[in-house]
């Protein structure tokens, strides 16, 4: 998908979602990667995404959003037709008690004319959890799980804890568990990890690398038939980031 193609699906998903506030409760960002990892799986065939995101504040810790990505892997699907990712969300954040945060919402992940069966389009519910530098997470699936059949009830857990090491670096250790309900339970569930190190540069600008890897099936991780590659999308390996948000 070319860079306006990508723009212009997140302005259209932002103008669906999101209704009209003052500037002031808005935010957005774009960025560019070396590899879309989702839990620790490329969505972009170890190649590099173009994303970008939107978000508004609302009263009472209530939030909407929406971003996209450029990604592959429905399109190396044999029938799949989709080279982006929408991702339309709401919620809220608060504190339980005085140091306890959470955030609870509802996320779902659109992929325009997939033409899959199941279709790859996913609605999450998520509940978090933060006190002090550590953060737990639940997803939850109401529906089939990216195109795995008779997957709804999956769900995905993790945790990751976030270092202010000074100077403007901050270190983000992570942990993830992807259960995948269905026929394909024992070959699709798998454990992500991945310790990011992201640089604040100033006037938005931010830089990050990170270690990612999986101890996912090998066999069933790979590129679709109409790729012509045997490629492990969840190996081990280093990715690069650049991040602008205003």
């Amino acid at each position: 998908m070319k860079k306006p193609d990508l723009l212009a699906a997140l302005a259209a998903a932002a103008l669906t979602v999101l209704p009209s506030l003052s500037y002031a409760q808005f935010s957005g960002n774009i960025g560019l990667t070396t590899d879309y990892r989702y839990r620790g799986i490329s969505q972009t065939r170890l190649k590099p995404a173009l994303q970008g995101g939107v978000d508004y504040g609302l009263p009472a810790g209530f939030y909407i959003g929406a971003w996209a990505s450029t990604i592959k892997w429905i399109d190396d699907i044999p029938g799949g037709d989709s080279s982006v990712e929408i991702d339309l969300y709401g919620g809220v954040k608060g504190e339980v008690v005085p140091g306890l945060g959470f955030d609870v919402g509802v996320l779902r992940y659109e992929y325009p004319s997939n033409n899959l069966n199941p279709s790859a389009s996913t609605t999450e519910l998520y509940g978090a959890l933060t006190y002090g530098l550590l953060t737990g997470k639940y997803s939850h699936a109401v529906t089939n799980t990216f195109g795995n059949a008779d997957s709804k009830n999956s769900f995905y857990f993790d945790l990751s804890a976030t270092f202010d090491v000074g100077s403007g670096f901050v270190v983000v250790p992570h942990v993830g568990y992807q259960k995948i309900k269905g026929p394909a339970e024992d070959a699709a569930s798998y454990t992500d990890y991945s310790i990011t190190l992201t640089k604040d540069l100033g006037a938005g600008l931010s830089v990050s690398g990170a270690i990612v890897g999986t101890d996912a099936d090998k066999d069933f991780y790979v590129p679709g038939a109409d790729a012509n590659s045997s490629k492990f999308l969840g190996k081990t390996a280093g990715v690069l980031s650049v991040k602008y948000v205003f």
